[in-house]
């Protein structure tokens, strides 16, 4: 065997024992499967077999909210040039004087942990508070808060330069003032889309917008009274008119109608 056939040999041996290395100590990181989405590549009412409603005005959702929420109707909600539409209007409904949509998967998109994302462009005007947030499927801790809310991204239009993202459980909750909320300022909120998301596990939720991650909520490890985000939620996308946060301050009805517009829904595990 001649001495540059034993270099080339020794050369290739070289570069599979590396590679091998390289391979053990340097893993790629796992790739996100995208296991729901909807990009309202399509018109008409939102896919019935992603999405229903919640419906009516249930004495103002807890809330003291103003709103009718309305079933499957396209003046409410509607998928067109590639968005979901939800629009609040001034609307006489039975004893409401307004009227919305507010779109669930549950039933039909349920998960737990993952990386869920809405890209969206809010309504602007006093005493709109649009939100994009999960609720308990299963509701094994019991009702409202012991099962937990997550709180994706809310807006309140008297506020327009800012967006929240909040948690609540039996421990931490709005009701008793110990909910983990944070808001971040945002430029053009009301003009540009906008990528809201959570990355949800079992040891945190860290909440972000566009690239930037701005709230970590942890688990302590402390029992569900803190930590009940260890079931199945579900996705819910609305805009709410009044009620206790957004119409703080009043509804301004010059606004009406507006529209939130969602360009796409992507879960990831």
């Amino acid at each position: 065997m001649t001495n540059s056939l034993i270099l080339k040999i020794c050369l290739v041996c070289l570069i599979i024992v590396n590679g091998s290395c390289s391979s053990n100590h340097n893993p790629q990181p796992k790739e996100r499967k995208l296991i729901w989405s909807d990009e309202f590549n399509y018109s008409g009412l939102p896919d019935a077999t992603k999405w229903s409603y919640d419906i009516g005005d249930t004495d103002g959702w807890g809330n003291n909210e103003l709103e009718y929420y309305t079933h499957a109707d396209t003046s409410n909600a509607v998928v067109r040039n590639g968005y979901l539409y939800i629009t609040a209007r001034k609307q006489k409904k039975e004893t409401r004087d307004y009227t919305s949509a507010r779109l669930i998967t549950k039933g039909k998109g349920d998960w737990l942990y993952g990386r869920i994302e809405v890209k969206a462009k809010l309504p602007e005007g006093r005493g709109l508070w649009p939100a994009i947030w999960m609720l308990s499927t299963d509701w094994k801790y019991g009702g409202w808060p012991e099962s937990g809310e997550i709180d994706i991204m809310e807006n309140v239009g008297y506020n327009p330069d800012s967006v929240f993202a909040s948690t609540h459980t039996k421990k931490f909750n709005h009701i008793l003032g110990t909910q983990t909320t944070k808001g971040i300022e945002v430029k053009n909120l009301y003009r540009d889309f906008h990528v809201y998301a959570i990355e949800w596990n079992e040891k945190q939720i860290d909440f972000y917008i566009d690239a930037t991650k701005y709230l970590t909520f942890k688990n302590t490890g402390k029992g569900w009274e803190e930590w009940p985000f260890d079931k199945r939620f579900h996705l819910l996308l609305n805009i709410a008119v009044g009620g206790n946060w957004g119409g703080k301050y009043g509804v301004d009805d010059s606004i009406f109608p507006q529209s939130m517009l969602v360009d796409y829904v992507r879960v990831y595990q």
